[in-house]
């Protein structure tokens, strides 16, 4: 087994981190490596935001405008302090373009790889990701406040820093839950 693939066999999210957040030349490496995301006529359809320090808090502010008017204050708070979870949030957002061969689809999911590549890239660093998305990924107040254009959209917030303790395992399904052999219509078995 190549350690490619043993690495991506042990990828976890990791939910507790802190300080310190990776230093700059290593996000710029991760940079580098999520721009080496599939991409039909090169166009980029992606870009990135960090929010590092006290702009965490404003992210916050963010966030807790955009919970709904029936929200507690504890709910509130909870979104406020989410950027807080970590030394670094990464915001990844798809800037899809019109382009007759290649359908937004395909660069939402360009934009997707990206961010996946983004945080293997900071996981073979030495430093945990989560990416997390919820309400606040598709709330315009949030895609304003964040200084998104029309059409574009959040594809998730990375959080990202110091792995600050254990978490359990979690169970991965087998791949003959997920994975089938394609004969014919009447016939689907296992692979």
């Amino acid at each position: 087994m190549t350690s490619v693939t043993r690495f991506l066999l042990e990828r976890t999210s990791e939910p507790r981190l802190e300080a310190p957040a990776p230093p700059r030349h290593v996000v710029d490496v991760a940079f580098q490596c999520a721009a080496r995301a599939p991409d039909h006529a090169l166009l980029r359809p992606w870009r990135y935001l960090v929010v590092e320090g006290e702009a965490r808090h404003a992210l916050g502010e963010l966030f807790a405008r955009a919970c709904p008017e029936n929200a507690s204050e504890q709910e509130i708070e909870k979104a406020r302090r989410a950027p807080l979870r970590a030394p670094m949030v990464i915001v990844g957002i798809a800037t899809p373009r019109s382009h007759p061969k290649v359908p937004e689809v395909e660069q939402l999911m360009s934009a997707a790889a990206g961010m996946s590549f983004l945080g293997l890239a900071l996981r073979d660093a030495g430093y945990g990701v989560m990416w997390r998305t919820g309400g606040v990924a598709y709330h315009p107040e949030v895609l304003e406040g964040l200084g998104l254009e029309p059409g574009e959209s959040v594809v998730g917030f990375l959080y990202t820093g110091t792995v600050s303790g254990e978490k359990p395992s979690v169970p991965r399904p087998e791949t003959k839950a997920f994975v089938k052999a394609w004969r014919d219509p009447d016939r689907q078995d296992d692979w």
